[in-house]
C-alpha cells in the first residue's frame, strides 16, 4: 500500500505536550482503544468509528509536525508521541509515520498500554521494525495481577506482559508507568510485584506514577456512561510517596 493511502483515525493533537516522553512533545491522539479503564481520562477515545475523530495521512500528519520542529525540538530530547486511545491499534500507520519522521531525524516515542498486542509472527515481524524506529516506549501497566486487571481495564493482561517482555528481550527503551488508584492499584502487595516484575525487564531507563484524577467525569456524564469510581478521591501525598518508594519511581505530573 502506497503510503499517500494510509489514513488514520486521530482524535486530537497536542502541539505542546510535556507530560508524555523527555522535553517538549508533539502529541497525536489516536482514536479507538481496547480497555475501558474504570479511571480513564479520554473515554471519548474508546470506540474506533468515532465521527468526531478526523482523518488524517501520514503526508497530512508529517507535514504538520515539521511546522512544530522548532518548537519541540528547542528542548532536550523533544520530539514526537503517538498516544491514545491506544496508537497501536493503527499499527500500520505509525510505521509509515515513523518512517518518515526518522527519515529526518525526528525523535519517535510511542505511548501504549499494549493491549492492542496478539502474540503472533506477523505482529512480531511488525512490532520489530517500531523498536528500530522508536527512540523511547512509555508502557503503561494498569495492575500486575491479571484477574484484578480484568476487573479495572475489562481486558486481560496477559498479552500486555507478553508485548512489554518483547519490547526487553529486543533493545527497547522504556519508562515503565503506573497509575495509582486508591481502592484498584495502590496496594502496597501488588505494587511490590510489579516492582517484581519490572525488575526483569532489561531497558527500562524510568519508572513513573501517576497520581489519579477526577477531572473527566464531565467527559462520562456528556458520553452517557457510568462513572464507576465517583466516590473515590485522588491519592494522598503519603500514598504517592509510598508507591514511589516501592517501584523505585519518581513523579513529575
Amino acid at each position: 500500500m502506497e503510503s499517500k493511502q494510509l489514513t488514520a483515525q486521530v482524535h486530537s493533537i497536542e502541539s505542546f505536550g510535556n507530560v508524555d516522553g523527555p522535553g517538549i512533545r508533539f502529541v497525536i491522539f489516536f482514536q479507538g482503544c481496547k480497555l475501558r479503564c474504570v479511571y480513564c481520562h479520554n473515554p471519548d477515545t474508546w470506540k474506533m468509528n468515532n465521527p468526531n475523530a478526523v482523518q488524517y495521512t501520514v503526508e497530512q500528519l508529517v507535514k504538520k509536525i515539521i511546522r512544530y520542529r522548532p518548537y519541540f525540538e528547542s528542548s532536550e530530547g523533544g520530539g514526537v508521541t503517538v498516544s491514545g486511545g491506544e496508537s497501536l491499534l493503527q499499527l500500520d500507520f505509525v510505521l509509515e509515520l515513523f518512517r518518515q519522521l526518522k527519515a529526518v531525524n525526528i525523535n519517535t516515542c510511542v505511548d501504549t498500554c499494549g493491549g492492542f498486542y496478539v502474540n503472533a509472527p506477523s505482529m512480531n515481524e511488525k512490532i520489530l521494525e517500531l523498536i528500530s524506529l522508536t527512540d523511547l516506549f512509555l508502557v503503561d501497566i494498569k495492575h500486575i495481577d491479571d484477574e484484578l486487571h480484568t476487573k479495572l481495564t475489562k481486558r486481560t493482561n496477559k498479552n500486555i506482559i507478553q508485548f512489554t517482555n518483547f519490547l526487553s528481550d529486543n533493545g527497547a527503551k522504556m519508562w515503565i508507568r503506573h497509575v495509582l488508584v486508591p481502592e484498584w492499584t495502590d496496594d502496597d502487595y501488588y505494587l511490590q510485584k510489579l516492582r517484581e516484575y519490572i525488575d526483569t525487564l532489561d531497558g527500562v531507563e524510568r519508572v513513573e506514577v501517576l497520581p489519579y484524577h477526577d477531572m473527566a467525569k464531565y467527559k462520562y456524564k456528556e458520553l452517557g456512561i457510568k462513572y464507576e469510581i465517583d466516590h473515590i478521591e485522588p491519592p494522598t501525598k503519603d500514598r504517592i510517596e509510598n508507591a514511589i518508594n516501592i517501584l523505585g519511581a519518581r513523579y513529575d505530573v
